[in-house]
């Protein structure tokens, strides 16, 4: 077998061997979120990226959910309740309003505001380069679902000066 050929095989075995080796990641269990059976569920589930911040898509064992990496960085639920209005920081990236909870950080929850159903995304920032990254990359999967409401800002509702952003209506 000349060099060329067995070089060619190589390159054709080497993409098996990877996509062998991804399928031996364990699945990830989830609980699904209440409304998981939603349809628009569904039409964010089927967009999902093959991968997130260069984590590859992991096997869930729950409807309507993601996982990312090994070990596991990004967790997405769709299906949460929808927020109502709250004090909690709301940032907007790509077309997308997301609440943040920072409180177990280097784990952050985001949850999309203005959109029903709602989705939840947990980000473990110790293994991934940029939890925006990730949110950017799953904008256009969640995108799919219409949003209703949106963030305002301080002079939005008080009229005064300020650019924090608040979820509203």
């Amino acid at each position: 077998m000349n060099s060329k050929l067995r070089a060619g095989a190589l390159l054709a075995i080497v993409p098996l061997i990877l996509a062998t080796l991804a399928a031996c990641a364990p699945t990830v269990a989830l609980e699904p979120a209440a409304h998981a059976t939603n349809p628009g569920c569904a039409e964010i589930i089927v967009r999902l990226p093959d991968s997130v911040d260069n984590q590859a898509i992991r096997q869930t064992n729950a409807q309507a959910t993601g996982a990312w990496g090994n070990p596991t960085s990004v967790l997405l639920r769709c299906g949460v309740a929808p927020p109502g209005p709250t004090a909690a920081a709301c940032y907007t990236l790509k077309g997308i309003d997301w609440l943040v909870d920072d409180s177990k950080a280097p784990r952050y929850v985001f949850t999309t505001f203005g959109r029903d159903p709602a989705t939840e995304v947990i980000v473990d920032s110790s293994h991934l380069t940029s939890g925006t990254a990730a949110l950017l990359e799953l904008a256009n999967a969640i995108g799919s679902i219409k949003q209703t409401k949106e963030c305002t800002t301080r002079e939005d509702v008080l009229g005064g000066s300020g650019s924090t952003s608040t979820p509203g209506n």
